[in-house]
């Protein structure tokens, strides 16, 4: 893995061949102008700018780390805007530029703390005071076989919610309280937690949570 435990030569080998299914819930974007500037990172190949564009958004930039990822966006969205992060988790855009961040099913594909937070950060820079981050990630799974993985994995990867897929990447997920202190620096709007499939079609518990960049950070 290169920086910010990014698996990018993971992400460019399946860029074509795994789903995503987490729900954009639109009673929380309802309120955000339409022309509102907006950020999806790691939008793999477009899932989310395209469902925001259904909701008559106009603004929209999705970048992600794997060249395969947006090669895929830009094939099936040719009008959208979409460029590679070269260095993650920095950003080639300036301060203050965002009115909404997206960060759909990324975390989970970052296993570090460290990493974690340096992302948080960078995308609390890019966002406007006021603006809003909505995070949609994977919770610990009490099932059998997801604890025999968190288990077998924990030593290797010095974390319990960490593992490997049989596909060779490495994933994480997380107890709730960890969006809390990840997200210490903005103000919770909203969370629910909700059903989803993993990007291998197995069924897993969610989380969804809308924060607020505080107007004087």
């Amino acid at each position: 893995m290169t920086d910010l435990d990014n698996q990018t030569s993971y992400w460019d080998a399946v860029a074509t061949t795994k789903r995503f299914t987490h729900p954009l819930h639109a009673s929380w974007t309802a309120t955000v102008r339409r022309d509102a500037a907006i950020l999806d990172y790691g939008c793999g190949y477009g899932r989310t700018m395209a469902d925001l564009a259904e909701l008559g958004f106009t603004d929209l930039t999705g970048v992600d780390s794997s060249a395969g990822m947006i090669g895929a966006a830009r094939t099936q969205h040719p009008t959208m805007r979409f460029e590679v992060v070269d260095a993650p988790p920095a950003l080639p855009f300036a301060d203050a530029s965002f009115d909404l961040a997206v960060l759909f099913a990324v975390l989970t594909c970052i296993p570090g703390d460290t990493a974690q937070r340096r992302l948080i950060d960078e995308l609390g820079r890019t966002l406007k005071p006021g603006g809003l981050l909505y995070v949609s990630d994977l919770l610990l799974g009490d099932d059998a076989r997801s604890r025999e993985r968190y288990d077998r994995f924990a030593a290797a990867h010095g974390a319990y919610g960490v593992f490997e897929t049989s596909d060779g990447a490495v994933c994480r997920h997380h107890r709730a309280e960890h969006f809390a202190t990840l997200l210490d620096a903005f103000e919770v709007q909203d969370s629910r937690r909700i059903g989803v499939a993993t990007m291998n079609g197995n069924a897993a518990a969610g989380i969804q949570v809308l924060v607020r960049k505080l107007a004087a950070g």
